[in-house]
C-alpha cells in the first residue's frame, strides 16, 4: 500500500525483520553485507522521507532491454535489482537472500561475498541484455523479451543459489520436486515460469548463467580480484573514522612487556622495575607487579584487599585477574 509516495506494511515487513533478527541473534558471527543488502532493499522499497528526494521511483528503474540499449540507461541496468513491485515480491526475495547470505558469508568472508556479489550482479544484468537482444537479432522475437519490464533481486538470487550448491552432493526440495542440489536452480526455473507466468524468465535465466559464469573465471582465474580489491579499499575508507574514534576512547594496557628471571640487556631498562617476588619486568606505570601481584616495594598483593577477605576469596580473586 502507498500513502503520499510512501510505502506502507501490510504485515509482511515485521514477520521478515522478527525473522531477521532471530536469524542473526542465533549467530556468533553476523554477516554484515548480507545485513546491509536486506537493509538497502527493504529501504528503498518503504521510501521514507529522507530518501524519497534521492531515490528515482520505480517507473524510472525498471530493467528494459530496449530502453537501456536506445539511451544507454545505466540507471535501470544497475538499480532495478534493488526495486520490488510489491511487499510479497520483497519478502519472499529478502527470505531466499537471508538464507543464501548468511551461508555464503559465513564461509568465505565479508570482503569476498561483498565482491561476489557485485559481480554476480553485472553479470547477471549484463548477460539478461545480451539475451533479450540476441532474441531481437537472431530470431527477430522482440514482442515480449526485448521490451519487457523487470524489478526485483531475484536474478542475482539464482546466481547465488548456482554457487552455493555448486560442489552439493546431495538433494533438496524445489516446490516441492525432491532435486539434486546442483541442478535446484534450474529446476525452480522451470517451475516458477510454469507456475507463475507473469515473472521474468530471462532474468531468472541471466542470474543462472552468471553464476556458472562466475564459478568459471574464480576457477580459471588466479589472478587478483578487480571487485574484492575496490571494496577492501572502499571499506577501508568508510572503516577509518569508526577506527579513529575508537582509538581516541580505548584505554591503554600498560605491560611490563618482560620475561621472568632474565635480565634485562645492560642489566636496567629505563621505566621498567623488576618484581622482587618473580623478577617480572613491569611497565614504570605500574605499582604492582602484572604476574604475581607483589607490590612494586615487595608488599604482597593481599596487603592491598580489605582485611575482611578470607584467604581463599584473595586466592579466588588474584587469580580471575591474572587470568585475564
Amino acid at each position: 500500500m502507498e500513502i503520499g509516495g510512501r510505502r506502507v506494511s501490510r504485515g509482511m515487513l515485521p514477520l521478515l525483520a522478527l525473522h531477521t533478527v532471530s536469524e542473526y541473534y542465533r549467530l556468533e558471527r553476523k554477516p554484515p553485507v548480507t545485513a546491509g543488502l536486506l537493509a538497502a532493499n527493504t529501504l528503498i522499497y518503504l521510501r521514507p522521507a529522507f530518501l524519497r528526494s534521492i531515490l528515482p521511483s520505480i517507473d524510472d528503474v525498471w530493467f528494459n532491454a530496449h530502453l537501456i540499449l536506445k539511451h544507454r540507461d545505466l540507471k535501470r541496468f544497475l538499480l532495478s535489482p534493488f526495486y520490488h513491485m510489491d511487499e510479497s515480491h520483497l519478502v519472499y526475495n529478502m527470505l531466499s537472500l537471508l538464507w543464501k547470505g548468511i551461508q555464503l558469508e559465513t564461509s568465505m568472508g565479508s570482503i569476498e561475498y561483498a565482491s561476489m556479489i557485485a559481480a554476480l550482479l553485472a553479470m547477471s544484468q549484463g548477460i539478461t541484455l545480451a539475451l533479450a537482444k540476441s532474441l531481437v537479432l537472431f530470431f527477430n522475437y522482440e514482442k515480449s523479451f526485448y521490451s519487457e519490464y523487470a524489478v526485483g533481486f531475484s536474478g542475482v538470487l539464482f546466481a547465488m543459489k548456482v554457487v552455493l550448491n555448486s560442489q552439493a552432493d546431495n538433494y533438496t526440495f524445489v516446490h516441492g520436486v525432491l532435486v539434486p542440489s546442483r541442478h535446484a536452480a534450474w529446476a525452480e526455473l522451470i517451475l516458477i515460469q510454469l507456475f507463475v507466468p507473469g515473472v521474468s524468465f530471462l532474468g531468472h535465466l541471466g542470474g543462472i548463467l552468471a553464476g556458472i559464469l562466475y564459478l568459471h573465471l574464480k576457477r580459471s582465474y588466479s589472478g587478483p580480484n578487480p571487485f574484492r580489491s575496490v571494496i577492501r579499499s572502499v571499506s577501508g575508507v568508510l572503516s577509518w573514522p569508526l577506527r579513529v574514534v575508537q582509538g581516541l576512547f580505548r584505554r591503554p594496557r600498560y605491560s611490563g612487556r618482560g620475561v621472568v628471571g632474565s635480565a634485562p640487556r645492560g642489566g636496567v631498562v629505563t621505566g621498567v622495575w623488576r618484581c622482587p617476588a618473580c623478577t617480572y619486568d613491569n611497565s614504570g606505570l605500574l605499582s604492582v607487579c602484572e604476574m604475581c601481584g607483589t607490590g612494586r616495594d615487595g608488599t604482597d598483593f593481599s596487603s592491598h584487599l580489605q582485611s575482611d577477605l578470607s584467604p581463599e576469596e584473595v586466592r579466588r580473586r588474584r587469580i580471575r585477574r591474572f587470568s585475564r
